[in-house]
């Protein structure tokens, strides 16, 4: 089988940086493979990615070594603009990739480019409408969709050009369920169907490993390793809850999937009985923030309707809900960057909230927070502006595992890791409610878990956050009440293991394998006595 996409001894190092982002890689993918990249949070995994169409080193700059080949074509001879007919690219953030405002536009834009006819562009337009399920968004700015139909578009908009080669990075990361597996399974149609390879970076494992047929393991300072996924996710020591759950206890081989875990769980001879009742938790303090009768719009229509919300001291809030269910308006609402239509928010004393004062928050795009050289600077502006210790700053970040990133620029580390220090940023506020935008995008397990900690230590010491998030095993394993959205409505409030017991699309993995009640794998190994 010909090779689509072959890596040659690449190393790489952005400019001014000591150590390279990618060192020695060496493989290749035969066409019509689905492959998927992973790796920890920082290894490298985007400038692979941004290797296989030129990016790196065209637009990037920095010390380039090794040959990459792209249908046959040499990227190294061959700039990005002349590769766009043979490898579409969709980045971390779909919103840097947009040209023109209108969705139909802009999915038409690169075949326009690529002086594709007018009735072929008509016909590829509408077809990659219905195969990403987005025709309702066609007339939409895409200044105006939320994060996870920005992804959508972009991921279209690749599609449209017909690249015999399609990498993606994190491609599911702003989607919820049921859009996530929407998405995956349109990828697979174009893999089995019409031979096209893909190559796709992500972090959310329970996602894609059913799904994908290759792994390529990124760890740092190492070569990327290429194998079957049950073996890279090993020597990566990575995987989903499940697999988490198989490690714990001793199954061989550890499950990647819900059918596989099912499977093993049913060899036991023994399956937990109904779960322990949730270990009680502080009663939640006085009210941080408060919704009442909530309606917001954007001029197209409310996209908030009586939203009645309260968020308290101690409290950790998922809040969840498909695409467009109007989280981030929500989020803005409560902040007091989004008037709203009707309906009013309140902080403590009864006033309208003050951002950075009663209520901080980070955005799905944390460069829109992110604008001093270093990223312990970041950090230690706020401090000072507080009266604060600036040397308060390194801690901030040690706490979130980033203490290394202190002295580099912002703009040359990883998204995950520019996410991390905006959290960073948003926390030195001092603000008694964080609210965090899909703050997980882009973060390993381990990452995440630190960011977890430091979340139940601020509630804990009083403080209170809401996580808008597609991200059910976060919610599961994190929050004391969960949120639900539908149509600009709460739909669903209470504690994790009842609203996501009996959702088809909401649901934790152990939720799946277990019945309702069970969220964690620690939870069902403590149960069956591991």
């Amino acid at each position: 089988m010909a090779e689509a996409l072959s890596f040659t001894g690449v190393g790489f190092a952005y400019p001014g940086a000591e150590d390279p982002a990618l060192r020695g890689a060496t493989f290749s993918l035969p066409e019509g493979a689905f492959a998927l990249v992973a790796g920890p949070t920082g290894a490298g995994k985007s400038t692979l990615l941004r290797c296989c169409n030129g990016l790196v080193p065209h637009f990037t700059g920095g010390r380039f070594e090794g040959r990459v080949r792209v249908g046959g074509r040499d990227t190294l001879e061959h700039r990005p603009r002349t590769l766009a007919a043979t490898v579409g690219f969709v980045p971390q953030d779909p919103g840097a990739s947009f040209v023109l405002d209108r969705v139909e536009d802009e999915l038409a834009y690169a075949m326009e480019n690529l002086g594709v006819p007018r009735g072929a562009m008509r016909r590829r337009v509408e077809e990659v409408l219905d195969l990403m399920r987005i025709e309702p968004l066609r007339g939409r700015s895409v200044r105006q969709l939320s994060g996870g139909e920005r992804q959508r578009v972009a991921i279209a908009a690749a599609l449209t050009a017909g690249p015999r080669v399609l990498v993606l990075d994190e491609p599911t990361s702003q989607l919820d369920p049921q859009g996530a597996e929407d998405v995956l399974a349109a990828l697979a149609r174009l893999v089995h169907e019409l031979g096209t390879t893909v190559l796709m970076a992500e972090h959310r494992l329970e996602r894609v490993v059913g799904t994908v047929d290759l792994a390529l393991g990124c760890r740092p300072g190492e070569p990327p390793r290429l194998g079957p996924t049950a073996e890279v996710l090993a020597w990566l020591g990575a995987g989903p809850p499940v697999a988490r759950l198989g490690r714990l206890l001793g199954w061989r081989p550890v499950p990647l999937t819900v059918r596989e875990a099912r499977r093993a769980a049913g060899s036991l001879g023994r399956l937990p009985g109904p779960p322990p009742r949730p270990a009680r938790l502080p009663a939640p303090g006085e009210p941080l923030l408060r919704a009442e009768g909530l309606r917001a719009d954007h001029g197209r229509g409310p996209v908030l309707q009586g939203v009645d919300l309260e968020l308290r001291r101690g409290e950790v809030v998922a809040l969840m809900g498909r695409n467009g269910a109007g989280k981030t308006t929500l989020l803005r609402c409560l902040v007091g960057l989004h008037p709203p239509a009707a309906g009013r928010v309140v902080a403590a004393g009864g006033r309208p909230p003050e951002p950075g004062r009663d209520a901080a928050l980070c955005p799905q795009v944390p460069e829109h927070l992110l604008y001093r050289s270093r990223a312990v600077e970041e950090v230690a502006v706020t401090l000072r502006a507080r009266g604060r210790d600036g040397a308060e700053a390194l801690a901030l970040l040690e706490e979130l595992g980033i203490g290394s990133l202190a002295p580099r620029h912002p703009r040359e580390v990883s998204a995950g890791q520019r996410l991390l220090i905006a959290v960073a940023a948003v926390v030195a506020t001092g603000a008694p409610a964080l609210l965090l935008d899909e703050p997980t995008r882009g973060l390993d397990p381990e990452a995440k878990g630190r960011l977890s900690e430091l979340l139940r230590r601020f509630a804990a010491g009083g403080g209170g956050a809401v996580v808008a998030t597609h991200d059910v095993e976060l919610a599961a394993a994190l929050a004391t009440r969960v949120v639900l959205l539908a149509g600009g409505e709460v739909i669903a409030d209470g504690p994790p293991a009842e609203v996501l017991a009996d959702s088809p699309v909401f649901s934790p993995e152990m939720t799946r394998v277990f019945g309702p009640g069970w969220l964690t794998p620690e939870q069902v190994a403590r149960a069956l006595g591991a």
